[in-house]
């Protein structure tokens, strides 16, 4: 985990550069306007629902998409963590049958994707949420900024909960008694909260929700089609519902298993003595040969 750049973490790297990217584009092109989001007009009275699917595809300033993208280089130890299938592909073994017997009962390796289950409410979510705030806030709460730090905050609560703290020190203001502790994990969440309040109140939104979000995720909470939903496995790179890898070694290990009882339970004087005279042969054999 300690290795720099992004080495092992190959879909991070894509969607650092991506961001990038996209966020250049829009700015050269001078489409900035058709990717925030505003209540009254762009949904209410222009039916413009299509933003709904864009608005994280970039961010629109040079300072929420510095802090972004630092956030997201942050994060990359997420993958590390997982490995690039399991982030962005999570791996679920499904026994078929209760008790699960290693032996005599199959199972199933299903695959769950975090980006494609976390992306969706990161989508739709902070938009509901700003709609019931709205009138609550007399109409002063209309605007979500582009940028996918719903994404990077659900992202961020997976860092918080997984990854634990290495090291902790202190920072002495006027005196001993008066310090700040801070731990290695500090300058993470520093750099989120920038991102979160660089464009109030929209931008504090999205990131709250993004965490609520990760949390639930993380914890199988929500509608069953989040939490239970699985891409198929020849789409995951695997080779079958039925778990090639697994089979073959559960095979194996039966073969094994009876090769064994049938040596044991046949076995006489006559079989134990020329066991133990192969076994001393062998031994002889692995040694000088």
């Amino acid at each position: 985990m300690l290795a720099s750049g992004f080495t092992a973490a190959p879909v991070s790297r894509y969607l650092f550069f991506g961001i990038i990217v996209s966020s250049i584009f829009v700015s050269i092109t001078d489409t900035k306007y058709l990717f925030h989001i505003q209540l009254i007009p762009h949904i209410w009275r222009y039916r413009q629902f299509w933003r709904l699917l864009v608005w994280q595809s970039c961010y629109n300033n040079s300072t929420e998409l510095l802090f972004g993208i630092m956030t997201l280089y942050h994060l990359r130890i997420i993958e590390r963590l997982w490995g690039s299938r399991k982030f962005a592909v999570r791996v679920t073994l499904v026994p078929m049958g209760v008790p699960f017997d290693l032996w005599t009962q199959r199972a199933h390796i299903q695959y769950q994707s975090f980006l494609t289950t976390a992306l969706p409410p990161t989508l739709f979510i902070p938009p509901l949420v700003l709609a019931v705030l709205r009138p609550l806030t007399f109409s002063t709460l209309n605007i979500l900024p582009a940028g996918p730090t719903p994404l990077l905050f659900a992202l961020l609560a997976q860092y918080h909960a997984a990854v634990p703290t290495v090291y902790r020190f202190r920072l002495i203001l006027s005196s001993p008694t008066d310090a700040l502790t801070f731990s290695d994990k500090s300058m993470v969440y520093l750099v989120a909260a920038q991102l979160a309040l660089s464009s109030l109140p929209g931008s504090l939104i999205g990131a709250a929700t993004g965490w609520f979000i990760g949390v639930a995720w993380r914890r199988d909470l929500g509608p069953g089609i989040w939490t239970s939903w699985r891409i198929p496995t020849w789409l995951a790179g695997g080779k079958g519902a039925r778990g090639g890898d697994f089979e073959n070694l559960r095979r194996r290990l039966e073969g094994e298993g009876r090769g064994t009882a049938i040596s044991v339970e046949g076995a006489d004087g006559d079989t134990r003595r020329r066991g133990s005279e192969r076994g001393i042969l062998d031994q002889f054999r692995g040694t000088f040969g």
